[in-house]
């Protein structure tokens, strides 16, 4: 039997799964799943569905779509060692029926995204965390503000990870100061040593992964990454966890080489998450590079006003011209047919 929490806690590789459709924004089944067939042979160890990667907008009862695309992902992931979360949203009855879907479809955990409620103070989201733990265990999600996320103090990152169903966080608020509220309030829980940390910051991948924290007697590290940058170049993020383990096993000093892949990893997402745009075009960015490989048809959103930015291709252009070893398109390029199959 597939031991999931020690897997979580062990650190693995987890894309935040993308959207595939038609040019009429409808589901493109077939390309939805080669993608996850992608991230499964590339060594991601989990792949979360759901999330903000996949659009939010799916949960519109006119597009109708989580349920379908969780259970593609499922499909594609049954029988595989493989840790299966999906993006939970919205207010207490929203969450728990996603959460129930969720479960029913045979999913571990969920990623709990606290953006629908943001004034409320919190109590009232603790309250809510523990309501929605009761069906599936979570995943703490600190989005980052300039997608739809709100601030979190470390006040509620202490009582969020003293909860028994909580089994991660995936911090991503973009932010040190911010990083560091959840890093205090999982050492003050008494509940560090259960909980695992991923990183979401999309701007500080390699150095997330290689820093560690000594707080209340405890070592925190970042086990892994939950990342919309790893939807794309993922066989290149499977290599770079297994390095950073490696390197920690070692023991030795961290090499300056690292510092060098950390700076060009950051500037090659600040071209696919657009942020001298704020942002805007974060998930058309990712599906850029897709479309590049052939796995995806087009950069379509749900929302056609979501789209590439102003010179974000070039930009897009100019990082993977000046960071061919970041990508992975000769893997794709092998395998691509064989996933469309």
């Amino acid at each position: 039997m597939f031991e999931w929490r020690a897997a979580l806690d062990r650190g693995l590789v987890i894309p935040a799964h993308p959207l595939a459709l038609t040019h009429s924004r409808k589901l493109d089944e077939r390309r939805q799943r080669a993608l996850t067939r992608y991230y499964l042979d590339a060594g991601a160890g989990g792949i979360a569905v759901g999330v903000h990667t996949t659009e939010f907008q799916i949960r519109d009862p006119k597009v109708g779509l989580f349920e379908p695309v969780l259970a593609l992902a499922a499909e594609e992931m049954r029988g595989r060692d493989v840790v299966r979360i999906a993006g939970i949203c919205g207010n207490t009855h929203q969450a728990v029926a996603e959460a129930t879907v969720a479960r029913d479809l045979g999913y571990h955990s969920g990623l709990l995204s606290l953006a629908a409620m943001p004034q409320a103070p919190v109590p009232e989201l603790i309250q809510h965390a523990r309501t929605v733990g009761q069906i599936l265990p979570l995943v703490g999600f600190y989005l980052q503000p300039a997608v739809g996320g709100r601030p979190l103090p470390a006040e509620f990152w202490r009582e969020f990870a003293a909860l028994e169903t909580v089994v991660a966080i995936k911090v991503a608020p973009f932010s040190r100061y911010q990083t560091l509220d959840v890093i205090r309030g999982v050492a003050e829980s008494g509940r560090g040593k259960s909980i695992a940390l991923y990183t979401g910051n999309d701007d500080h991948i390699v150095l997330d992964l290689l820093s560690s924290w000594v707080a209340r007697d405890l070592d925190l590290r970042f086990a892994g990454g939950l990342l919309g940058h790893w939807a794309v170049w993922t066989l290149r993020a499977a290599e770079l966890l297994a390095r950073v383990q490696a390197l920690r096993a070692s023991g030795t000093a961290i090499p300056a080489e690292w510092l060098l892949l950390a700076e060009q990893t950051t500037e090659a997402n600040a071209a696919l998450f657009d942020a001298a745009n704020g942002f805007d075009g974060c998930i058309a960015g990712i599906h850029e590079i897709l479309r590049r490989q052939g796995l995806l048809q087009g950069t379509w959103c749900l929302n056609p006003n979501e789209g590439l930015s102003p010179g974000q291709a070039a930009e897009i252009d100019r990082v993977c011209r000046l960071y061919p070893h970041l990508t992975d398109d000769e893997f794709v390029a092998q395998n691509r047919d064989r996933w469309l199959a």
